[in-house]
């Protein structure tokens, strides 16, 4: 239940943060639209964050928290602290390098991650005026991936799982306060993007001081503890890139493809970004620091046990989530982004990349529930070969579905290479020992797909039903998507119950248990 709890907290912020997010993307969407401004904030919102993925919030979190842990459980807090403060230091002038670099050459950069761009100089341009803008972002959210780890390894969720609230809060007051002092919309929208990153910086240094786990910059030294970090960091990020590649190319074919295309898969991913983020995120985030505990416990069945549980619940909520997102995918985009600069034709081709984004939603999740089982047992080469097989294939379906499906291929591919990620981490585990799927999740899996069936049908009836008075007016709309979705979870849950797939003692105990 200690897993399921600390899931709760995570999930709980990231949802608050989730909802922020999807506020402050509708004010983007009814200003922006899907037009060249979007296009080009949307790539400067990505690179910046391309990186921190692939450097600090992946690698360095998988290497870190196993790494801290152990220094906890042998030396204390104290030399812990040590560990870290080491850590701080050489990272920071690293970052400062890299940062400095790739402001200088963001013009010539710009050509290899939206080469599409300088075919149309208004889009390259504004894509890299706001890079160079949103850039130092990367600087204090790698710091605060470190935080984030340090604060997470110490049992201590809450904080780092409420940053992200932060850059909410600055992106929309950014856009509502400096749209008229900038350039452009996009151009505030960039300037929050770099005050959010130096505000989460100080939210994190704040949580580490109430912890009484304050960290100083010392000199920057490669002690053998950093060295070992280090090692342990660079498969880790080889096979994060790999993984950022895979989004990457999104962007990449995206920007080849016409007007709009690269808006059109962002405001899809930021719908399917919600269940992966509160689930996926949140399990994840509780689940590495457990796993790593257990095993230098000894305890290699609960920890087996720990990654069964994980993958049940994720799949409790992930199932019926992607069963949705295809079955109503224009209605949820139609109330939450058409209005102002998106309409009705931004809307259609939205849904159709949200719909192939959900196939591999579950799948998604269930990378960041596998990933830990190599991460605690301080494996991060091997999840590198598998990546890069996986990064091969998206960018072979790319190539194939791009031509007929457009921006929805891309989506599809995206979500297909998911699975086939999936199921490799599936065999490798299994073939090495380290996890086996135990009876319960076995009499789980089915019955959440057939939970899941039975909601699909009762959504595409309520749809149907609710048909004539959605198309009435906004207002109608938004009711009508409102009651589906209720509808959706009531018959999700009633048939979880009916088929067993949920047992409500445990939801029961998660609920209490996270109350207190």
């Amino acid at each position: 239940m200690a897993l399921l709890r600390s899931i709760a907290t995570v999930g709980g912020f990231t949802m608050i943060s989730r909802f922020l997010g999807f506020a402050r993307d509708i004010l983007i969407a009814a200003i922006l639209g899907a037009g060249p401004v979007a296009d080009a904030f949307f790539v400067a919102f990505k690179l910046p964050n391309f990186f921190r993925r692939l450097f600090a919030e992946g690698a360095f979190n998988a290497a870190f928290v196993p790494l801290f842990a152990r220094h906890m459980s042998e030396g204390g807090r104290d030399a812990a602290r040590r560990f870290a403060e080491e850590v701080l230091s050489v990272f920071v002038v690293a970052l400062l390098l890299f940062v400095t670099i790739l402001q200088i050459a963001m013009p010539w950069i710009m050509h290899g991650f939206a080469p599409g761009f300088a075919d149309d100089p208004l889009r390259f341009d504004l894509a890299v005026e706001m890079t160079q803008i949103t850039f130092p972002y990367l600087l204090f959210i790698s710091l605060v991936s470190q935080l984030g780890g340090v604060l997470n390894a110490l049992g201590k969720f809450a904080a780092a799982a409420a940053a992200p609230i932060i850059l909410n809060l600055c992106l929309i007051t950014a856009l509502l306060g400096l749209s008229a002092f900038v350039a452009t919309p996009g151009h505030a929208l960039a300037w929050g993007v770099a005050i959010a990153g130096a505000a989460q910086f100080v939210w994190l240094m704040i949580a580490c001081h109430r912890a009484e786990f304050q960290l100083r910059l010392l000199r920057p030294r490669m002690t053998p503890r950093v060295k070992r970090l280090l090692v342990l960091i660079l498969p880790g990020a080889m096979g994060a890139g790999v993984v950022q590649v895979n989004l990457l190319i999104d962007v990449v074919i995206a920007s080849l493809l016409p007007r709009g295309s690269v808006s059109f898969l962002y405001y899809a991913d930021r719908v399917n970004q919600l269940p992966l983020g509160v689930i996926g995120v949140a399990v994840g985030t509780a689940l590495l620091p457990l796993l790593s505990r257990q095993l230098r416990a000894g305890e290699d069945d609960n920890a087996m046990g720990s990654m069964n549980r994980a993958m049940e619940f994720a799949l409790l909520l992930t199932v019926p989530a992607a069963a949705a997102l295809m079955v109503i995918p224009d209605g949820i985009i139609a109330v939450l982004f058409e209005r102002g600069a998106f309409g009705a034709a931004e809307t259609h081709a939205t849904a159709g990349a949200l719909a192939a984004y959900a196939i591999g939603l579950p799948a998604y999740v269930l990378i960041k529930v596998l990933g830990p089982g190599f991460f605690a047992r301080e494996d991060t080469a091997t999840p590198v070969k598998i990546a890069a097989l996986c990064v091969a294939i998206n960018l072979g379906l790319n190539l194939l579905l791009m031509g007929p499906l457009l921006h929805v291929g891309i989506a599809l591919a995206t979500a297909i290479s998911a699975w086939i990620n999936v199921g490799i981490l599936l065999l490798v585990l299994r073939r090495r020992g380290h996890l086996r799927l135990d009876a319960r999740l076995r009499r789980a899996i089915p019955r959440t797909l057939m939970a899941a069936a039975a909601m699909t049908v009762a959504v595409s009836l309520a749809t149907e039903a609710l048909a004539d008075f959605a198309a009435s007016d906004v207002f109608a709309r938004g009711l009508t998507l409102a009651a589906v979705i209720a509808i959706g979870l009531a018959g999700f849950a009633g048939a979880a119950v009916l088929f067993g797939a949920a047992r409500l003692s445990d939801i029961t105990r998660m609920l209490d248990r996270s109350s207190r």
